[in-house]
């Protein structure tokens, strides 16, 4: 209901309670009387300044980078109030390089990120932006300083695909399996969410590709250790190992830093057709340091040494000067090989075989043969045991035959033959008439 001129008829509440009725309001004097210009104008340069503030505002293209604070998170957004009274939304697809994400997981009520434009003005009038793009300028131009100086990048693994892992290095790096370890490794899935250090290798802006490499890393931690265990290593040194691979030709046996070869003839005094009769992989062995080879960080090791050499024991049965009964196994140009029994064999060469000139083994024995030898040296280092039938037959008192080779067959030439070169030699050196 309206009142007389200046009042209002309304409640209103005083000192003594709600009172109800007219309250007097004094009319003020008239607006154009009024002075203080800070507080209201109607100058005709109102306008123009309002119209200035207005083109003060900032205004950004799409690709620009923003500095803005989260004002809200929901499930599949993030809105964020970039300070000018205007406001950008983040999708959730673009708010990390990772995938499935929880938009609360990336950032809080409050935060300062920085963004990338990504559009002006969406379908409901709002900025979009990319947290993901913005960070992925930035850590492009970080990762590739650190690939042209060769340093080492870290980062989580955030996924395993097909042919190696996916680490997370502010974007997103490609692990090929089989630069993962040293090793092929089976089950990549181990190392989900693990921290790994690594080498960028190869970098493409094209395709926004970047591949690398923690293999590297680890082979030069195991040049360093090589080298400090290289440099410990002595001949005659025992030490243990465990057996990491098996070839044709040995067995690879891993010293704690470095691999050291054991070759097959050094795998067992007696005779190993494959090492894997005699060692297996992950096998904890003690082997001896046969050679080591520093320029090419080879090293030698011998697994028969760090037991008993039978043959040493069993040669104590045959003492030198002692004359044994044998047989002869094998005939070479320069004697016989006699084995004496229980493996163990000795040579009789061929000057020792009887007490006549001797031209080929078989004019004395056959293989096959058994023959009496007096032992005249026995060599443990080299382990080679000397013989000589010889000087068993002089001992025994019998003589050694000898059998007379057999001549080849010749053609005789006609006597005429000769006479006529004979002839023709004698005229050809006369000397010539004066």
């Amino acid at each position: 209901m309206r009142a007389p001129d200046g009042f209002f008829v309304r409640s209103y509440r005083t000192s003594a309670g709600l009172q109800s009725g007219p309250r007097k309001f004094e009319r003020g004097p008239p607006l154009s009387e009024i002075q203080n210009t800070s507080v209201f104008s109607l100058d005709e340069g109102a306008d123009d300044e309002m119209e200035k503030s207005l083109n003060d505002l900032p205004t950004f293209d799409e690709g620009d980078l923003v500095t803005g604070t989260v004002a809200s998170i929901g499930r599949d957004e993030v809105l964020v109030d970039l300070h000018s009274k205007s406001e950008g939304v983040i999708p959730v697809r673009e708010l990390s390089i990772r995938k499935d994400i929880n938009p609360a997981d990336i950032v809080a009520l409050g935060d300062t990120v920085e963004a990338q434009v990504v559009q002006k003005e969406d379908k409901e009038g709002r900025m979009v932006l990319s947290k993901r793009r913005a960070e992925y300028e930035r850590a492009w131009n970080r990762i590739e300083e650190k690939f042209n100086s060769g340093e080492n990048v870290e980062g989580e693994v955030i996924e395993v695909v097909k042919g190696g892992l996916i680490l997370d290095i502010g974007l997103r790096g490609f692990l090929p399996a089989s630069l993962v370890d040293l090793r092929r490794v089976k089950d990549l899935s181990t190392y989900i969410h693990s921290t790994l250090e690594a080498r960028v290798i190869e970098m493409d802006r094209n395709r926004n590709n970047v591949v690398l490499s923690r293999r590297v890393v680890l082979e030069e931690g195991r040049k360093a250790e090589r080298a400090e265990v290289l440099a410990k290593l002595a001949k005659g040194m025992h030490l243990k190992g465990v057996v990491s691979s098996i070839v044709d030709f040995g067995a690879f046996v891993d010293l704690g830093g470095i691999d050291g070869l054991v070759h097959i003839s050094e795998l067992s005094w007696s005779h190993v057709n494959h090492p894997s009769e005699v060692v297996k992989v992950g096998q904890e062995v003690e082997v001896e340091v046969l050679d080591v080879d520093m320029s090419r960080e080879r090293i030698s090791l011998g697994l028969k040494q760090t037991t008993e050499d039978p043959w040493r024991t069993l040669v104590k049965n045959y003492p030198v000067g002692s004359i044994v009964e044998g047989t002869v196994t094998k005939l070479v140009p320069f004697g016989a090989f006699v084995e004496l029994g229980d493996g163990i064999e000795g040579l009789v060469h061929i000057s020792e075989m009887a007490s006549r000139h001797v031209d080929v083994p078989s004019q004395v024995s056959n293989v096959g043969d058994p023959v009496q030898v007096k032992v005249m040296d026995i060599d443990m280092d080299r382990r080679r045991i000397s013989l000589s039938m010889k000087a068993a037959a002089e001992t025994l008192g019998v003589e050694i035959e000898v059998a007379e080779l057999e001549k080849p067959e010749t053609d005789d030439e006609p006597a005429g033959d000769v006479e006529e070169v004979v002839a023709e030699e004698v005229v050809t050196e006369e000397p010539a008439e004066e």
